[in-house]
């Protein structure tokens, strides 16, 4: 895709009539249509557009009545949006179909997941910084269907494999035409596998994606937690990526994997053979960023009620905003390593959190540490669960991790005034949604006996 005329000629020689597009939103979630040819070509140099009202909506497509970029007030405009040629793959069960990213350009360009990355990495640039990364998933997968589990109000679902079995070859031998198929998938739509496992628990499997550059590893993660749920649904199955859809069970991590290069000369920047565990200068400036900025940024990383059910003691997930080397127990994960493997692991960030976001968060603050040449704290040993230190706790609620992200200057430097007042204003309306419900549990609870 050298030129906008080798697309064209791409588009012509394609035997489809239509080109599809795709657009991720504030909660990461795919949006898109179909377009002509014609009408594709000319979106190619002139841009195409959404009704705003995407902005404007929640999941399940309430408006938002606290936003200033769009509602009621403004009419629900058309938003316009770039078609990026560099991102076209092919859906091999359309017959082969082009596929194109695009994202929003203009006035969205500040509320755009995919645009706030890309100004954090611009930032990241003009410090001679290149960031590489990757994503892995965990992901339940289900017997049942999109009618099933309504039909069972989500309740008494059936595993797609039943009990505990972690890195189970029984498991992926079994079902080993499934595994075999959605790996083919990956690799074809460009967003690649590099180890895939069962994880502890009934149905639940993880998958570690392709560590590669920054920008590309955000879109490589939100096509996979895309159509790896297609690809169940086609197959009489369910995948889910919420962060916790069980008490009875751990909850579902979106960890993500970071290092820096120097973008002049490609010398990885984590990796020092003199320092302890490796770790170089910047490197222990950028674990110290995470780790003071976290608690501002939680909401990025845990962006639903639901990601707080995932954050409680010893189930795999952090509750303070602690750092160790090789210590699971931490938000952060020191690996050392080769000046090439060296790297960090954020553990915060959910199945169900967007992964532009996700890594916008991470490296903005990373490289705030960078610049104000932070050091992080003694790091942890041992069971970071037991630690007592409040000044280390992160949010343990939306509505708090929400005030704390809009108050928050180091959010507002990097990803700029509009997308913040947006995001706080979008996970201030998940609460005040929350809180209109009266759960089973409640009815259970007081309806005859209070």
């Amino acid at each position: 895709m050298d030129s906008l005329k080798n697309v064209k000629q791409i588009i012509n020689n394609h035997p489809a009539s239509h080109i599809k597009v795709g657009v991720f939103d504030i909660d990461g979630i795919m949006l898109g249509k179909y377009l002509s040819k014609k009408k594709f070509i000319n979106a190619l140099e002139n841009g195409f557009n959404f009704c705003d009202v995407v902005l404007g909506w929640d999941s399940k497509d309430q408006l938002y009545d606290n936003v200033q970029h769009t509602g009621w007030h403004t009419g629900y405009p058309d938003a316009s949006l770039e078609i990026l040629p560099e991102t076209v793959r092919s859906i091999p069960f359309e017959n082969n179909l082009p596929l194109f990213l695009t994202q929003f350009v203009g006035k969205s360009a500040e509320v755009c997941p995919r645009q706030v990355l890309q100004r954090v990495l611009q930032q990241a640039e003009q410090m001679d910084i290149d960031v590489y990364a990757a994503f892995e998933y965990e992901f339940f997968v289900f017997a049942e269907n999109a009618d099933s589990v309504r039909d069972k109000k989500f309740a008494e679902l059936k595993p797609f494999t039943p009990d505990y079995f972690g890195y189970s070859v029984i498991r992926n031998s079994v079902h080993a035409e499934l595994y075999h198929e959605l790996l083919s998938l990956a690799e074809t739509m460009q967003f690649p596998i590099e180890g895939i496992h069962t994880e502890t628990g009934p149905g639940v499997i993880e998958a570690a994606l392709a560590y590669t550059e920054g920008l590309k590893a955000a879109d490589q993660a939100a096509l996979f937690k895309t159509f790896t749920k297609v690809f169940a649904q086609r197959r009489g199955l369910m995948a889910t990526f919420m962060a916790k859809w069980s008490p009875e069970f751990p909850g579902q991590s979106g960890h993500l994997h970071v290092s820096l290069r120097s973008k002049k000369t490609g010398k990885p920047l984590f990796f020092d053979a003199d320092e302890t565990h490796h770790m170089s200068e910047i490197q222990q400036y950028f674990v110290a960023g995470l780790q003071q900025l976290m608690p501002e940024f939680t909401a990025l990383m845990a962006p639903t009620i639901n990601s707080y059910r995932r954050l409680i003691p010893d189930y795999w997930a952090p509750t303070h905003a602690t750092w160790g080397v090789e210590n699971r127990t931490t938000a952060l994960r020191v690996i050392p390593g080769n000046e090439y493997s060296q790297r960090v692991e954020h553990r915060l960030p959910g199945a169900d959190a967007n992964p532009y976001l996700v890594l916008a968060a991470v490296v903005a603050a990373g490289l705030w540490g960078i610049q104000q040449q932070q050091k992080p704290s003694a790091a942890i040993t041992g069971n970071a669960y037991a630690l007592k230190e409040e000044s280390l706790a992160l949010p343990n609620n939306l509505w708090d991790a929400a005030q704390l992200f809009k108050s928050s200057t180091a959010a507002e430097t990097f990803f700029g005034e509009g997308f913040v007042s947006h995001f706080a204003s979008t996970r201030e309306w998940e609460v005040r949604q929350f809180r209109k419900h009266i759960s089973s549990w409640e009815l259970d609870r007081y309806f005859e006996i209070i």
